[in-house]
């Protein structure tokens, strides 16, 4: 199987079209069987469920080739949790789990000249996505939905790759106690776009929410999970009901505990532990970056340096960074059942 034409270590984290995806028809109470197409068109009535009541969700992972050769994907089986847990709270009917997996298995095996080769640095990226398709115009559940998979191959999602960036505290929140916070809904992206664009306006790379009823504790970003190392090397993560379960985060919390042996400490976090200095290292976390470091938190105004700097990643995030790194590129072991092996 021949590679694409690409300059695969130029990549940015854009889409690119490629060449077949998935869909799925959810109609009458049941999925049809689903099928691969080269037709990258979505045609909707105007009166859509999604387009006037933003009844969406979606998931993220990627494929990687390993230094074997091999087309993998790292464990589909928990976006395939996820996205069935987002569709319940959505009031759509869930993708099953199996199939999803099995789809994301046909969807990369069609698309394997667009994994990109090891060592480039790039990735296939693929986003499963489910909508409201029929006609609603009372406020109430779609009864027809569409299931798709696509696949685009992507660079770091932060330019520089795993150099250090500069995030701030938001003025706006990223969810309502309980709200949708905790499932990968479409809406809770579009609510963060604002934020986003102003963020970047005043040069920063992401933006920082609070718990939206005290604005005290540390929650996540618009695009990932925030984790931080204290003063005594331990893995800190911080902990509520808003956040959404990052895979890439339950993974390294797995690492960090299980390969590495360090302690970990799932909690509440305090802006005010930030501001006292008690965490030497800080990243987000999540499929597109896998760890990005965070070197200084901007609370307007007051800016909060980590030891590890504004150079380069922190001792103990680029020890969990190269072991989760190293296990989905097949350079160490994998737990068993992390590695999804796509044959070609």
């Amino acid at each position: 199987m021949e590679k694409k034409n690409i300059d695969w270590s130029n990549l940015t984290f854009a889409y690119r079209q490629t060449d077949y995806r998935y869909v799925s028809n959810y109609k009458d109470g049941k999925w049809d069987d689903g099928e691969l197409t080269t037709d990258a068109t979505v045609v909707l009535n105007e009166c859509a469920g999604v387009l006037q009541y933003s009844q969406s969700c979606f998931e993220g992972l990627k494929a990687y080739t390993t230094e074997d050769g091999r087309i993998v994907c790292f464990r589909p089986d928990l976006n395939a949790e996820r996205m069935y847990n987002s569709a319940l709270r959505l009031e759509m009917p869930p993708f099953p789990k199996d199939r999803f997996v099995e789809a994301v298995k046909a969807v990369v095996k069609a698309d394997a000249a667009w994994v990109p080769p090891y060592g480039s640095g790039a990735t296939l990226y693929i986003r499963p996505y489910m909508f409201g398709s029929n006609a609603v115009i009372g406020v109430k559940p779609a009864d027809e939905y569409q299931f798709r998979i696509l696949t685009t191959p992507v660079g770091p999602y932060f330019k520089g790759g795993a150099k250090p960036v500069a995030v701030k505290i938001s003025d706006f929140d990223r969810a309502a106690p309980h709200g949708t916070g905790h499932i990968k809904a479409g809406l809770n992206y579009a609510m963060s776009l604002h934020a986003i664009v102003t963020a970047h306006k005043e040069g920063f790379n992401e933006n920082i929410y609070l718990d939206p009823a005290t604005r005290t504790k540390i929650e996540e970003t618009g695009g990932a999970n925030i984790i931080f190392v204290d003063a005594d090397g331990n893995l800190v993560v911080p902990k509520s009901a808003s956040i959404l379960p990052s895979i890439t985060r339950r993974s390294l919390v797995y690492i960090a505990q299980n390969i590495l042996g360090l302690k970990v400490d799932e909690r509440e976090v305090l802006l005010s532990e930030v501001e006292e200095g008690k965490f030497r290292e800080c990243g987000l976390c999540g499929t597109a970056a896998v760890i990005s470091p965070v070197g200084q938190i901007n609370d307007h105004g007051k800016v909060f340096e980590f030891a590890s700097g504004m150079e380069e990643m922190g001792p103990v995030l680029k020890k969990l960074y190269d072991t989760l790194t190293g296990i989905q590129m097949g350079r160490l072991e994998a737990p068993e059942g992390w590695i999804c092996e796509i044959n070609v």
